[in-house]
């Protein structure tokens, strides 16, 4: 037996070692991934040695491939054994003994040019490659022991000893005859974390940070990691009900998602991703908002839950993986470097999902609808990525007047299908329901002319389609901003009579029934005047200067918590029988009582359809007394 010998770590100082443990790791829960990330790697050394083509004789060749944990209350000790690659004293030395040495990097550079066909595919599997993971054990041990047998050559095995201090101990282990291949790690816990010796915690850890090693990773003998990394599969061989279950296990949804997008991509940046439509929906705008995002893990190692920045926020829908040969990391793994490779994946995988959704609106447009209902409301915010601009305003879907019902759906493409000839205007609406869309006095021309317009129910809406600004040759713009030049280019398709033409007497009369609304309206408004786009309405408000729609202007004083009401001009339809009779009444008297009050009333109601309420219990006095004379005026004439 070999004598024991000291050595000191070779990062030189013990304040190193201290930063590393103590300073380098937010989470002490880690020392369990990083020892599982370095176990696995040395079973992956070993079977690389067994499947090289020549062959490589390595001791104990039928010792299954695993990871055994087991803790020892008593002794207050958790053990991590592998049945790997193993190392000899000089790699212990070498590997344990320098703080950032990689034994992994050094196995892939020995091994780099001994290939028959000149590859290392099969090594670059190989994870740990910043010899930093082990000694983040000493943030819940006060001493650890490592005993380990090489898997090559005839040497006997060797234990390293050290408390976290500065400095190690090395000498041939005992019982030399019960020691097979591989490393056995064994911590012995501080009295403060012996809630790692819990096997429930243990456990937890696992399905958090390791579930998807590619060896079994067995606590106490019961195997933790049952469900296998589905992303490294390849598609073909795998079932409706593989893809369900794992979506399940990842999400804890127990519903299964609308559609699966696998994705095994080489260049720019080598990954792979398993990622899931659900058939849910969720308020990624109110409870959700934080809750997004890709599970980021490299070499099946977990390294980020909900990154960011694997997915534009229009994507926010999406659930699933990605994993990453590629990725630069910092040396404690918790954070991830500024570099190009999560960009280019991130870009990679919006492609990759347009290019399903758009196979989705082809190919099965009732999955699309489907989809649409669901996740529409996030994925519209695609409207601000100009990258791809032209690959999302195609996928948009809205209601519309052309439509029976308000869970119809059309695209922009099916809106220009069904187009006038000459129209240029892809025409819109704002407002909060189909039947608030169908009132909207601004539609009533629209309806007369045949023209069809996009009910838009969310704000977002609106904002895409003005920072959209065009589609193909057609413009888009709201029914409240259209010419009237333009409408009258079209002929009427509706065939509803009209009313009678004022003589010339009663168009100047009517001109003075506009002084008088102007006077009793007085600043309330900009300005009264005939309007030339309504048909069944009385009367309409319209912005001055056309700069925002009407709830666009409504939304920017919430946002700016404005409550005052905007002056608008008062656009008044003199074909109405309500103005008719207003009129008659101006005729016989223009200073009539009664006249002020249904100009007022018709004002208020006008404001109410705009979506402003500036006095609701004068309005409804208001609105009681004329109903009050108007029943009475009715009972007079029908002689009740």
């Amino acid at each position: 037996m070999s004598e024991q010998t000291s050595h000191e770590f070779r990062a030189e100082t013990r304040k190193v070692l201290n930063i590393l443990t103590h300073s380098l790791y937010s989470n002490r829960e880690i020392f369990l991934r990083e020892l599982i990330s370095n176990a696995s790697d040395a079973l992956d050394k070993l079977r690389f040695l067994q499947s090289r083509a020549q062959g490589e004789a390595v001791r104990d060749p039928d010792l299954p491939l695993e990871i055994a944990i087991t803790s020892d209350k008593v002794q207050n000790c958790l053990t991590i054994a592998d049945t790997g690659v193993g190392m000899t004293r000089e790699e212990m030395i070498e590997n344990l003994g320098t703080i950032a040495h990689s034994g992994s990097e050094a196995f892939l550079k020995a091994y780099a040019e001994k290939g028959e066909d000149g590859s290392t595919k099969d090594a670059s599997n190989i994870i740990g490659r910043f010899g930093i993971g082990f000694y983040s054990v000493f943030m819940v041990a006060d001493k650890v022991e490592v005993t380990s047998r090489s898997a090559t050559g005839d040497g006997p095995a060797c234990r390293w000893t050290s408390d976290g201090s500065g400095t190690f101990t090395i000498e041939e282990a005992p019982d030399q005859d019960t020691i097979k291949r591989g490393t056995t790690v064994r911590a012995f816990i501080k009295d403060e974390d012996k809630e790692f010796l819990e096997k429930y915690r243990l456990e937890g850890i696992i399905r958090t940070h390791s579930s998807f090693i590619p060896f079994p990773i067995m606590v106490d003998g019961e195997r933790v990691n049952t469900t296998p990394a589905l992303w490294r599969e390849p598609k073909f061989s795998i079932k409706k009900e593989q893809y369900d279950e794992f979506y399940k296990f990842l999400t804890y949804d127990s519903k299964a998602p609308l559609d699966v997008i696998h994705l095994s991509v080489d260049v720019p940046v080598q990954f792979n991703a398993l990622l899931f439509i659900p058939d849910i929906t969720k308020d990624y705008f109110g409870a959700y908002r934080e809750h997004w995002g890709l599970d980021l893990y490299a070499r099946r190692v977990l390294i980020q839950r909900e990154n960011k920045e694997l997915i534009p926020d229009y994507l926010a829908f999406l659930k699933g993986v990605v994993d990453t040969e590629d990725l630069p990391l910092n040396i404690s793994r918790e954070t991830l470097q500024e570099n190009l490779v999560l960009r280019k994946i991130s870009q990679t995988i919006s492609k990759q999902a347009l290019s399903h959704l758009e196979k989705m609106a082809k190919d099965d447009p009732e999955k699309y609808a489907a989809f649409w209902k669901l996740h529409g409301k996030v994925f519209k915010l695609g409207y601000s990525d100009f990258v791809n601009r032209d690959r999302i305003t195609p996928l948009l879907r809205f209601n519309s007047s052309a439509l029976d019902d308000a869970d119809a759906l059309t695209s922009l493409d099916d809106y220009i299908a069904r187009a006038r000839e000459s129209q240029k205007e892809i025409w819109y609406v704002a407002a909060p329901s189909r039947e608030a869309a169908k009132v909207n006095p601004h539609s009533e021309v629209f309806r007369r002319k045949g023209l069809e317009v996009l009910y838009l129910y969310e704000p977002v809406d609106e904002f895409a389609l003005e920072t959209l600004g065009k589609y193909k040759d057609f413009t888009f713009k709201a029914v409240e901003h259209a010419d009237g030049a333009v409408l009258d280019s079209f002929a009427d398709t509706d065939e509803t009579p009209k009313a009678a033409p004022l003589s010339n007497d009663d168009m100047n009369a009517f001109d003075k029934l506009l002084e008088t609304i102007r006077k009793v309206l007085g600043e309330q408004i900009k300005d009264a005047r005939v309007s030339h786009r309504l048909a069944d309405s009385p009367a309409c408000l319209v912005s001055p200067d056309d700069a925002v729609t009407s709830s666009m202007e409504r939304l920017m004083r919430v946002m700016q918590k404005d409550d005052s009401i905007p002056q608008k001009i008062f656009e008044i339809n003199r074909d109405h029988p309500l103005l008719r009779t207003m009129l008659k009444i101006s005729k016989a008297d223009p200073d009539d009582p009664q006249l002020s009050d249904m100009i007022q009333n018709l004002f208020d109601t006008t404001l109410l359809l705009d979506g402003y309420v500036k006095d609701p219990h004068e309005l409804a006095s208001r609105a009681t007394k004329l109903l009050e004379q108007a029943s009475a005026w009715y009972a007079d004439v029908k002689k009740l």
